[in-house]
């Protein structure tokens, strides 16, 4: 079970012209807000990444006003884990697990939770929060992703896990987010 005192939230390269062009993106996009919403209600270390920003652009609009104070870690790996501002960063942290979301499903979000899973953390894939150009390569990363020991979870049942009780003061927030 997900603690919300040992999670962190890691977002990957949702921007430019690429986050309108995967799979389903208006609810890729939509999804990934309430997840960051609810990170932050819930008050989650929250790691923003951006793969070549200057080439790409910079995290959509609709998630960067979520993001107030939290400065994107660029990065040129496809595996965040190869960059050393982020293992740095991940590593600053006092956290064992590590909700995933972001694009694309099969390449860089396949790999840098790969990544973090080999590092020991444990990892659990928001499968309603991640994405790619083509619907086959989504599911391509979440069953590689499976194989390879990377829990699988959605956006609903995350944040339920994390809020864990109806009585404490974060619910009614959370349950905003769902409904």
């Amino acid at each position: 079970m997900l603690s919300r005192k040992k999670t962190g939230l890691i977002i990957v390269d949702i921007q430019g012209k690429l986050a309108r062009t995967v799979h389903h993106s208006q609810m890729l996009i939509s999804n990934c807000g309430k997840l960051i919403a609810g990170a932050r209600a819930l008050d989650l270390p929250i790691v923003l990444l951006e793969q070549n920003p200057e080439k790409l652009g910079r995290t959509v609009e609709e998630l960067s006003v979520h993001l107030d104070g939290i400065h994107p870690i660029p990065k040129f790996t496809f595996n965040a884990c190869d960059a050393p501002d982020f293992l740095e960063a991940i590593n600053s942290l006092n956290v064992d697990s590590w909700l995933v979301c972001g694009i694309e499903a099969h390449i860089c979000v396949y790999q840098t939770a790969k990544g973090l899973a080999d590092l020991g953390f444990k990892v659990e894939l928001v499968s309603d929060c991640v994405s790619s150009r083509l619907s086959s390569n989504v599911q391509l990363g979440i069953d590689r992703l499976k194989k390879s020991g990377v829990e699988i979870t959605g956006l609903e049942m995350c944040l339920y896990e994390l809020v864990k009780d109806c009585r404490e003061p974060e619910f009614k927030e959370i349950l905003s987010l769902i409904r």
